[in-house]
């Protein structure tokens, strides 16, 4: 009984209460609009289910083109950022240098800096290059709060990884090139899928940049969408919207799923180192 009281009602309480969201979404995306706007159903169950909601979604608005313009760009974005952050743990982190100390904490102090405020002189620079309204160029402003967090987090976890691994392939006769994708690479696997996790969950719900610099329906990502195509003044379509932000939470769901064990041994060896 004890055990009951202390651990598993909380437990079933604190599971409840992230799960209602989502329950939420669901009943609201197959609610008819008669029971939406109606005061006497009952608010938390639906009478008579409908799908009309999710194939006016998927057939009368552009939500298929901002799903595939928000997987595309988040893809890309965080692919670069894994790239280039893992490269620059490498080298903070297993190569021997003066103020590698200070540049970790610059790089993570970099990633403290509000995007909200970012986005000013980023403004400036993509008018100058003529990257307005280009969806590709959301790849490389996004990388811009990604890239800092990321290589700390790879720095911390790189510095758990025994450096005996390494000086005994050197001993081997292993270069510094096989040393970093035969060892190192595999070993950091929970710590890249933990930089995955975060750049793609980043990149998926970002707002701010995606509403600023992109100005053509077509370029659109799904919270942009979302919030100008089916939100008119005070008017708020909330069966679509609850449908497309349930179908829109899917592939983040599903990346935590599937990762999540992963996610956690990362971050706990990026703390310990």
């Amino acid at each position: 009984m004890r055990r009951l009281l202390s651990i598993w009602l909380p437990l079933l309480a604190f599971a409840l209460f992230l799960l209602f969201p989502f329950y939420w979404m669901v009943l609201t995306s197959i609610k008819p609009n008669a029971e939406l706007v109606s005061v006497t159903a009952n608010p938390f169950w639906v009478a008579h289910p409908t799908l009309d909601h999710v194939k006016y979604l998927l057939y009368s608005t552009s939500y298929p083109r901002w799903f595939w313009n928000t997987m595309a760009v988040a893809s890309a974005a965080t692919a670069l950022s894994i790239s280039v952050s893992f490269s620059a743990a490498v080298a903070l982190a297993r190569l021997r240098f003066r103020g590698s100390e200070g540049v970790s904490l610059g790089i993570y102090l970099a990633y403290l800096i509000p995007p909200a405020i970012l986005f000013i002189p980023l403004a400036e620079v993509m008018l100058k290059l003529g990257w307005f309204d280009r969806l590709w160029s959301l790849v490389p402003v996004y990388s811009t709060f990604l890239i800092p967090f990321c290589t700390w987090l790879l720095v911390g976890y790189l510095k758990s990884i025994p450096r005996e691994l390494e000086e005994a392939a050197m001993v081997d006769g292993a270069s510094r090139v096989r040393i970093i994708l035969e060892i190192i690479l595999p070993l950091s696997a929970p710590g890249l899928i933990s930089a995955f996790i975060f750049c793609f969950t980043l990149s998926w719900n970002e707002y701010l940049y995606a509403l600023v610099f992109m100005s053509s329906p077509a370029h659109k990502t799904v919270p942009v969408g979302l919030a100008t195509e089916l939100v008119r003044g005070d008017i708020y379509q909330w069966g679509p919207l609850m449908a497309g932000a349930l179908l829109g939470s899917l592939p983040v769901a599903v990346v935590y799923f599937f990762f999540v064990e992963h996610y956690v041994a990362g971050m706990s060896g990026a703390l310990k180192g």
